[in-house]
């Protein structure tokens, strides 16, 4: 049996019931790695603190032995973990909900086809959780994801899914990139030695604003401009969670602490979305501040 389990976004405690005694009774439990961190798992400094995060599951709740899943272990040994599935009881642990990345989907699919049955444990994942500050759910339209610019690469294909979405006057969640455990540029052309891997990045709020205000300058369709309102989110489902809402200029000021953040770029409003959005709005925190 395959547990597919998520964590939710704070911290070890999110876990449901239902998961942890999946947990407890598998033989082996991974936990992936790369497309997203608890909360409490990354330093102030946006580093991942892994060891320290899984010795706390280990030891101090779980009470299994935890092995890391990266990404070369989800997308190139996969075969390996539904092995073991085949023939004993094995939980893959997310963070957030189980089905909030492809890569998860692709390994149901694959233990189907390896005839290995899969329960799947769900949680709170950031496609809900964005819900607190007040914009409905359900007036969302496609969601995006940012990756990080680099010298020679600077993708644009997120900005005709915002325009269609502001078009229609609905909501666009901004998922900001996070690399962990990336090969180095010379390491990916090298053809032997050790892999070397760059350092930990997680994209912040005022990093996503200044690639999509580029991306805006560079195509000039007035998707949006740096007046349009946004709502900033950082440590989403954890105690020291941030939202903070303005337009993309106001943000750009904010220091919103500690990884993991995203944004939302707001479309139409209803007046009750307007009424809860308005506690978040930056000059009503300032003023409280």
């Amino acid at each position: 049996m395959l547990y597919i389990i998520g964590l939710g976004l704070g911290d070890e405690k999110d876990i449901t019931l239902r998961g942890l005694e999946a947990v407890q009774k598998s033989q082996k439990v991974f936990i992936e790695a790369y497309t997203s961190l608890l909360s409490f798992g990354i330093s102030s400094d946006g580093l991942s603190t892994l060891k320290e995060m899984y010795n706390l599951l280990q030891e101090k709740l779980y009470g299994k032995s935890i092995t890391v899943a990266d990404r070369e272990m989800v997308e190139e040994k996969a075969d390996d973990i539904l092995l073991e599935a085949t023939s004993s009881d094995v939980a893959f642990l997310v963070v957030g909900d189980p089905f909030g990345a492809t890569t998860h989907t692709d390994l149901v699919v694959r233990a189907k086809k390896l005839g290995v049955d899969v329960k799947v444990v769900h949680n709170a994942s950031v496609m809900n959780a964005i819900g607190v500050c007040g914009l409905q759910l359900y007036r969302y339209g496609e969601t995006v994801s940012l990756p990080f610019f680099t010298d020679t690469w600077r993708p644009d294909s997120f900005y005709e899914k915002i325009q269609r979405n502001r078009k229609l006057g609905l909501h666009t969640l901004c998922l900001l990139d996070i690399r962990v455990k990336e090969p180095s540029l010379e390491s990916l052309c090298s053809y032997r030695g050790k892999k070397q891997y760059e350092p930990p990045r997680f994209m912040a709020v005022s990093v996503a604003i200044e690639q999509l205000l580029e991306v805006e300058q560079m195509r000039g369709e007035n998707a949006y401009t740096e007046d349009t309102t946004c709502v900033g989110f950082a440590r989403l489902g954890s105690e020291d969670q941030l939202v903070v809402a303005g337009s993309m200029k106001q943000l750009l000021e904010v220091d919103f602490g500690p990884p993991l953040h995203c944004l939302v770029i707001v479309g139409d409003t209803h007046p009750v979305e307007e009424e809860m959005l308005d506690f978040y709005k930056l000059a009503k925190k300032q003023g409280q501040a």
